[in-house]
């Protein structure tokens, strides 16, 4: 299989997110690495810690 199938589609690869203002935070899904492993996408999801405009807290 090639990289291009493990990278993450959320970030693209980039290994970070940019929300409607422009602030970047790091990917949740690949937690910032730009790639996601077969074992990483079967890992159960979190609920992340938020701020009061929905903002994910690292």
């Amino acid at each position: 299989m090639g990289s291009q199938e493990f990278r993450c589609k959320a970030c693209d690869g980039y290994g970070l997110l940019m929300d409607d203002e422009e602030w970047r935070y790091t990917c949740t899904v690949c937690r910032g690495d730009g790639y996601v492993s077969e074992l990483e996408s079967n890992e159960q999801d979190q609920v992340s810690d938020v701020d009061d405009i929905n903002r994910i807290l690292d």
